[in-house]
């Protein structure tokens, strides 16, 4: 990723997107590497989409944080993009960090001229209005909402805005082999929601030092969450449950799987 960044000049807009890119979990990246890694794709091709997702992501934390959005201060311990610079700042590097992880997907050392195509397709609807975005609008619009959201609309809502790259990163490695990719879409959906629902465990009990972002805002804005809807030993064990599902979708890897079943333990017992 610095690699890819370091060409761009030093203007204002090219310092906030290294900036929005650093830090960060690598989570989706790491998907993307070893799902490649069980069909034997190089890690030199698999670098492209996975750095690409990892621009996405960030674009969409940029934009998430604006205050007509989430209105965050802090994010991986920082001031956000538009508290270090200003909001139309944060606006155009979201904006430029989504075209360049496109760039990343297309770039021809990914492969064929038709892998590439797939990836971009099955990104532009993880990313959009079918995935993403979607998750993201109807979560601003259940905080207007005279009812509470329910567990199916919430777990609908959480498949699109946190669970669509996953889903993405998750089956990557079979979209470059033109291998089946049920086994891993099984395993990224299990991921997606243990990852959501430990998230909002972690803005229960975590820490802001820890988790470099504020937490609490969910109850203090009176949002639903897995939390809210199941208690927070229920939401444990909903999460708990999911890890066993995504391990054992894994099953026909055999021990190859192992750092993706380790992956989906961590989901659920990370600090941040």
């Amino acid at each position: 990723m610095e690699a890819i960044l370091a060409p761009l000049g030093r203007e204002p807009l090219h310092d906030a997107m290294r900036y929005a890119s650093e830090g960060g979990k690598r989570l989706r990246a790491f998907l993307v590497i070893e799902s490649a890694r069980l069909h034997d794709i190089p890690v030199a091709r698999a670098l492209w989409p996975a750095s690409g997702i990892e621009f996405l992501h960030a674009y969409s934390l940029v934009h998430d944080d604006l205050p007509c959005m989430d209105d965050d201060d802090l994010r991986r311990g920082r001031p956000t993009v538009h508290r270090r610079w200003d909001e139309a700042t944060a606006i155009l590097t979201g904006d430029a960090l989504q075209a360049l992880a496109f760039e990343c997907v297309a770039a021809p050392e990914v492969g064929p001229s038709e892998t590439r195509a797939a990836l971009t397709l099955g990104l532009a609807r993880a990313a959009g209005a079918q995935g993403m975005v979607l998750g993201q609008a109807l979560d601003i619009a259940a905080e207007s909402a005279e009812t509470p959201l329910d567990l199916e609309a919430i777990t609908a809502l959480q498949a699109g805005k946190t669970g669509a790259l996953i889903g993405w990163a998750g089956t990557a490695g079979a979209v470059m082999a033109g291998a089946d990719t049920g086994p891993l879409e099984r395993y990224a959906s299990a991921l997606g929601l243990a990852f959501q629902i430990a998230d909002d465990v972690l803005d229960v009990e975590g820490d802001a030092a820890m988790t470099g972002k504020a937490v609490g805002k969910d109850a203090r804005a009176g949002k639903a969450t897995f939390v809210s809807l199941l208690g927070l030993d229920g939401a444990k064990a909903r999460a708990a449950a999911l890890v066993d599902e995504a391990g054992a979708a894994l099953s026909c890897y055999g021990s190859e799987a192992r750092d993706l079943q380790a992956l989906a333990r961590f989901v659920i017992a990370r600090e941040s």
